[in-house]
């Protein structure tokens, strides 16, 4: 209550959840309204490495970095899927003295949201196959529904099943199978609805398949949107947590970051848009993929724009973008990783250069944050600064890990700075153009592409949706998070290379049209020694080896 206080949010627009946790309702957005828009700013990273880079770590840092500058900064941040959490990841409410709290809730169930979004998820898909058990008086075509189940965990042996074995009363059999909760149309829809109303709708033009005559069946036709959209009445409002602090935390939704918008929720951002006089939202994966889809996707819909974009590299992920070094999970980073070696940083500094590039080709300033380790050199820090202002772009180092907001304030400096510079927004293709101009402008202008290549019936699917009217919708291009191009193995800024679509699938309730390059997993699988095995509850009920 005293965080919300704080932010100009009264008492009437909050549900509290326990003492440290509270959903703000809705009709805090016209409440509000009057208020000035702070300034947006995204934070976004280089092509992710097995390290990781500590986007959400810096993201935190930066907003206590600005209220260390007397500033009024608001977060918003996605909801961590517990499918990671309990798999290889671990938790994600960021490090050491930038995190948010409570952690362990932030981590876990929190207030519900991706529960309710299996829930409604799955009513759906039994809906689906009810129909399919009452004669089908839809002519879905079983063999064209593209509706699977979700599940907020990593199961692999969940990716392909049979369902409706048995008796003649279990069902009708057919294959299927889950993904993971993150990545159901359903969350996406979630994060990008901007009112009840609008939820409602979008839910309704879910298409979950096609009858035999090739014409979509939808949410809406199997009368399930109404059902839905009241299991999903409060996963509408976004949480309010706040950092270690104080700084408010709005967390909200959690779509993928390679298969579906990677951003967290439009409401979270029209409200902390009027709570501060900073906004401060962290984008999915490297700004190819997470910002990209940022300006293209959710911008369209919030108008929230960001004035500033915050690039996070470590001197560590850009030794490994060099190719020189081998990293395997689970053992100790070799030696030579940490040693000092600015030409190997300087090798890898192309993926860097790459992202200033893509950055700046949405007219807004990038400032470069360089996540300190204890292990780095000052040589180093020295290289990336340099290779940064040969992209005209500032850069810090930051401390906030160790420090908080103290090891920010450089940064919050500079993108104050940043944020005061004039800026054009631009999208990478206009709405009005062919959904393949979109594709081929995405992998062209922001991937470097030479051009793109589809598979026929990748072909076939995009000339069926134009011809149902979805061409005005905007595209995801679902491909590897670990590369600029669509291939995993090719690091710093690839060229010469043309962009492989196997598969093109419509969300037309989430309001966008997505491109399949390569094998996407949308249900991870567990490793062979999951974060799950060390996580527990000591003698006096503390959750214990989540962080």
């Amino acid at each position: 209550m005293e965080i919300a206080a704080a932010s100009g949010v009264s008492d009437d627009y909050l549900e509290p959840y326990g003492r440290f946790i509270a959903k703000v309702t809705l009709d805090a957005i016209p409440a509000l309204h009057d208020r000035p828009e702070a300034s947006c700013v995204v934070v976004t990273a280089i092509t992710p490495t097995p390290l990781g880079e500590g986007k959400t770590t810096t993201a935190v840092g930066l907003a206590q970095g600005l209220a260390k500058r007397g500033k009024r900064p608001v977060l918003t941040l996605r909801q961590p899927s517990m499918g990671p959490t309990f798999g290889i990841k671990g938790g994600a409410a960021g490090a050491g003295y930038s995190q948010v709290i409570p952690m362990e809730s932030l981590n876990l169930h929190l207030t519900g949201d991706f529960h309710a979004v299996t829930a409604a998820h799955n009513l759906l898909a039994a809906i689906v196959d009810n129909m399919l058990h009452h004669g089908n008086p839809l002519r879905l075509d079983p063999r064209n529904i593209s509706w699977r189940r979700v599940l907020d965990v990593n199961d692999r042996s969940l990716r392909n099943i049979v369902l409706g074995l048995g008796a003649r009363m279990d069902g009708v059999p057919r294959q299927a199978g889950f993904d993971i909760t993150a990545a159901s149309e359903v969350m996406v829809i979630l994060s990008l609805s901007t009112s009840l109303a609008d939820l409602r709708a979008r839910l309704g033009r879910i298409v979950v398949g096609y009858t035999y005559d090739g014409s979509p069946v939808t949410a809406e036709d199997l009368k399930a949107a109404g059902a839905m959209a009241v299991l999903l009445r409060d996963a509408l409002k976004p949480n309010l947590l706040q950092t270690l602090e104080h700084t408010p935390v709005l967390v909200h939704t959690g779509p993928f970051g390679n298969i579906a918008t990677g951003n967290s929720s439009v409401v979270a951002d029209r409200v902390g848009a009027r709570m501060g006089d900073y906004l401060v939202t962290e984008a999915g994966f490297g700004s190819d993929m997470g910002m990209e889809r940022f300006f293209n996707v959710k911008c369209r819909v919030s108008g929230v724009y960001p004035r500033a974009a915050v690039i996070v590299t470590t001197v560590r992920a850009l030794k490994m973008h060099s190719g020189r070094f081998k990293v395997v999970a689970g053992k100790p980073l070799p030696w030579e990783l940490l040693a000092e070696d600015v030409d190997a940083v300087l090798a890898g500094a192309e993926n860097l250069r790459k992202h200033i590039a893509i950055v700046r080709s949405f007219g807004v300033t990038p400032v470069v944050a360089i996540n300190a380790f204890p292990t780095d050199h000052a040589s180093e820090h020295a290289a990336i600064a340099e290779v940064a202002a040969e992209g005209g772009a500032k850069s810090a180092v930051g401390t906030y890990v160790a420090h908080g907001g103290d090891g920010a304030v450089d940064l919050a400096d500079l993108v104050i700075e940043a944020c005061e510079q004039p800026s054009k927004h631009t999208h990478t293709y206009d709405l009005d153009d062919s959904l393949t101009d979109k594709i081929h402008a995405v992998a062209t202008k922001i991937y470097g592409a030479d051009g793109v290549d589809y598979l026929p019936e990748a072909a076939r699917a995009l000339a069926r949706f134009e011809e149902l009217g979805y061409g005005n919708l905007p595209v995801v291009i679902a491909k590897t998070h670990l590369s600029v191009s669509s291939d995993p193995r090719l690091r710093g800024a690839p060229t010469g290379w043309r962009l492989p679509v196997r598969e093109v699938r419509a969300a037309v309730g989430a309001g966008y049209i997505y491109a399949i390059c390569g094998e996407m997993r949308t249900m991870p699988g567990l490793s062979a020694t999951p974060a799950a095995n060390t996580i527990d509850i000591d003698a006096d009920g503390n959750v214990v080896g989540l962080f």
